[in-house]
């Protein structure tokens, strides 16, 4: 180097620097936006007043056009380039290198999209979450009916500006689970569809059917409530970072690593229900405090994808929840809780109970073995909507139909129907592909703990999930978004992702529990 560029150089990596600067303030700012809005959202569905539904979605509103200003401005846009091509010239650490990636994906995602497009579904969404609670409760699929028609147009044209050369499903496919497609889920849901189908049909015809009496009747909410709270610190989850509330649709977010909403709901006759709950919203929340702290205030923040959120929380609700090597741990929480009521039911017994196979009307309480029936069910009618085969209109027409195909039942009323679930009405269709994937991701990552050694049903059946808890940290938590989900489940592995994992095990489960 001659002195002449001396000067020129250490010019550069004060730009750097000054841009490492502005990218760190930027981050500042857009965690900011994302506190404020992630407050509002919990808030709107644990304590807000029902005629708040307005004024939140304005606030909403502004907090998102704030943030699109702030990530879509051309002066984002010029930093990010020059950031771009610092990291080609390996002048970025791993951590700055993954971080102006996501930024970068992230921006994209939004810059092309007109502003008022964007501000009109955001305002459209806070519309169609009041009026699916409302009519949710009340059974109105009528009074929802438009709004779904127009939150498909408005994804379908929204998808327009993010990828014009892919089909707008495929575009949101990819959106919530980054490198997937329907070829994906379309060679996922087939191996599921070849297993599952069948093996329920067997097992209905069966006419062999586990006791529930252990687990039905009354038990008092408050007592579950509480029993919940253990459940959830048992789990591993740090409760001094935890927010835990009811709502009507159990969900988990994050502000934070060490701040953690989890929000649950009681049935008083139906005491598995809040249980698994905890346990799959406790997945969710071990994977966003285990995310590297260094992330915190940045876009690494979080889980990579949705479906690997998934994979989180159906590993615990499922995998160990459901397990019988876990069932002499709930049952002696239950027995704790609910003396009189459980003391001398036979572990045998509660273990057939909490795994009875029954076709069911509600996606969140069915059996572990029916549900990626519910998810299949809502994929191929994502894309009907989408292609425009069925409107709104038809959706309960057309949900009756496949759940009287695939599950064998009859769909009384829209409560239980096409308005159980909220996202459709927040714009996430293409979103629950994801939980049935997140199911098949989990069984290949427990069988590789297996297979590097680990005594998978002693730790489960110690109570203490700790070595669990400790290898999913150092393969998936810490990693936050900082590497996708395709390329993070390999690399955890050492291998592709296989439905077979998944398909296998539903198939001994359950042949096992029903002697076929």
């Amino acid at each position: 180097m001659n002195a002449n560029t001396i000067p020129q150089h250490t010019q550069l990596q004060e730009q750097l620097q000054d841009d490492l600067a502005e990218l760190d303030s930027i981050e500042k700012r857009l965690f900011a936006f994302l506190y404020a809005s992630t407050s509002i959202y919990f808030n709107g569905t644990t304590v807000d007043p029902v005629k708040a539904a307005a004024g939140r979605g304005e606030a909403l509103t502004v907090f998102d056009e704030e943030q699109r200003k702030l990530l879509c401005s051309p002066d984002t846009g010029e930093l990010l380039e020059r950031l771009r091509q610092a990291d080609k010239c390996g002048e970025l650490d791993e951590t700055r290198s993954a971080q102006v990636r996501i930024l970068s994906r992230d921006r994209a995602q939004q810059a092309d999209i007109p502003f008022d497009v964007a501000s009109d579904f955001t305002r459209l969404r806070a519309e169609a979450g009041d009026v699916w609670h409302k009519a949710k409760i009340s059974g109105d699929w009528a009074s929802f009916e438009p709004l779904l028609d127009k939150i498909v147009k408005s994804m379908k044209h929204i998808a327009s500006y993010k990828d014009a050369s892919k089909s707008p499903y495929d575009v949101w496919l990819n959106e919530f689970e980054p490198g997937c497609d329907r070829a994906l889920y379309d060679n996922f849901f087939e191996a599921v569809k070849k297993t599952v189908v069948p093996l329920v049909k067997s097992i209905v015809a069966h006419k062999y059917q586990p006791s529930r009496a252990c687990v039905e009747g009354a038990f008092d909410p408050g007592l579950q409530w509480e029993l919940g709270r253990e459940l959830i610190k048992l789990e591993g989850v740090d409760t001094d970072a935890l927010v835990l509330a009811k709502s009507e649709h159990p969900f988990t977010d994050s502000l934070t690593t060490q701040h953690v909403f989890v929000t649950s709901h009681v049935y008083e006759h139906d005491v598995l229900s809040n249980i698994f709950s905890i346990l799959h919203e406790g997945g969710h929340a071990l994977y966003e405090q285990g995310v590297d702290s260094h992330y915190n205030y940045t876009c690494l923040k979080g889980g990579t994808s949705m479906g690997m959120h998934e994979t989180q929380s159906r590993f615990f609700e499922n995998i160990v929840g459901h397990s019988k090597a876990f069932a002499p741990v709930l049952l002696d929480l239950l027995t704790k809780y609910f003396p009189e009521r459980m003391s001398g039911v036979k572990l045998d017994a509660f273990y057939a109970a909490e795994n009875r196979v029954t076709p069911s009307l509600i996606r969140m309480d069915a059996d572990e073995l029916t549900y990626p029936l519910h998810i299949l069910i809502r994929y191929e009618m994502e894309q009907e909507l989408f292609a425009g085969d069925i409107t709104a209109r038809d959706v309960p027409r057309v949900w009756a139909q496949k759940y009287k195909d695939y599950l064998g039942i009859d769909v009384p009323n829209h409560s239980v129907g096409a308005l159980q679930d909220m996202h459709w009405s927040d714009g996430c269709i293409g979103y629950f592909p994801t939980y049935a994937l997140g199911s098949a991701y989990g069984n290949q990552l427990a069988a590789k703990m297996i297979e590097e050694g680990m005594d998978f049903d002693g730790v489960i059946a110690s109570g203490d999930l700790e070595p669990i808890r400790e290898w999913l940290h150092s393969r998936i938590w810490r990693y936050g978004r900082s590497k996708d989900p395709l390329v993070l489940f390999e690399q955890a592995v050492g291998a592709k992702f296989d439905p077979r994992f998944y398909t296998e095990y539903l198939e001994k489960k359950f042949s096992d529990i029903y002697q076929l």
